[in-house]
C-alpha cells in the first residue's frame, strides 16, 4: 500500500493523478450540462429530470462523496504542481535564456482554478445548502432571477471555459497522447468543446436575465 501511494505521489504519478481527476471531472461537467439543459424545456421537463435524479436514493451521497474526493485530489495536486513549477523556474534576471511561450489560457490556469473554486463554494451555498423551495425550478428561478447572481454565474462560466480549454489539451499531454501530427486537431477540439460547454451553461443565467421564468 505504501509503495502504491509513493508511486502515485511521485513526479510522474502526480501528473497522472491530475490528468485522471481532470478527465473524470470533465465527464461530470458533461453530465451536469446535459441535466441543466432540461431547463430549456420548461418547468415540467426540468422537474421531471430532478425527480428522476433524486430517485437514485443512497447512490446520490455516494456519488457526491466520489466527486468530493476528485475535487480535493485535483486541487491538492494542482497546488503542489504550481509551487513546484514556480521553484523550478530560472531566475528572473536570466533574460538571455530562451523562454517557453505559453498561451494565456495555460498561464492563467492557477487563477481560473481559484476562481472556479470560489464559484463552486457559492454555487453549493445556493443550491445545496441554501433555502430549498418546493421545486427545483423554484430554486433556480429564485437565484438566477437576481441580476447580481446571474452576472456572477456568467463570470464563473467564463472562467470555467478558459480553464477547461487548456485543461483538456493538458490532459492529453499528461497521458502521453499528444503527437505533432494531430496536436493542432486536439488543441482545436479542446477549445471547441470548452466553448460549446461554456456557451450552453451561460445561456441558463442569460435566460433568467432576459426572461425571469421558464420557457414553455
Amino acid at each position: 500500500m505504501k509503495s502504491i501511494l509513493s508511486s502515485l505521489w511521485s513526479s510522474i504519478g502526480r501528473k497522472y493523478l491530475m490528468a485522471a481527476s481532470g478527465w473524470l471531472l470533465g465527464f461530470f461537467l458533461i453530465f451536469h450540462l446535459v441535466g441543466n439543459s432540461f431547463l430549456f424545456g420548461g418547468r415540467r421537463a426540468f422537474n421531471t429530470y430532478a425527480d428522476r435524479l433524486h430517485s437514485l436514493g443512497i447512490l446520490i451521497p455516494v456519488l457526491e462523496a466520489g466527486l468530493l474526493v476528485l475535487f480535493v485530489t485535483h486541487i491538492v495536486v494542482a497546488v503542489v504542481l504550481f509551487f513546484e513549477n514556480r521553484s523550478a523556474r530560472p531566475a528572473r534576471y536570466a533574460a538571455s535564456r530562451p523562454v517557453k511561450i505559453e498561451n494565456w489560457a495555460s498561464r492563467s490556469m492557477p487563477y481560473t482554478g481559484l476562481a472556479i473554486f470560489i464559484f463552486l463554494l457559492v454555487h453549493l451555498a445556493n443550491f445545496k445548502f441554501g433555502v430549498q423551495p418546493a421545486t427545483e425550478t423554484g430554486m433556480v428561478r429564485r437565484i438566477l432571477s437576481q441580476p447580481g447572481y446571474a452576472v456572477f454565474y456568467l463570470a464563473g462560466f467564463a472562467g470555467l471555459t478558459l480553464h477547461i480549454s487548456h485543461g483538456f489539451w493538458s490532459m492529453f499531454q499528461s497521458l502521453g497522447l499528444s503527437h505533432p501530427k494531430y496536436d493542432t486537431l486536439i488543441r482545436t477540439g479542446a477549445v471547441l468543446v470548452s466553448v460549446v460547454m461554456g456557451t450552453v451553461f451561460s445561456l441558463i443565467p442569460i435566460l433568467f436575465m432576459v426572461k425571469t421564468g421558464f420557457p414553455g
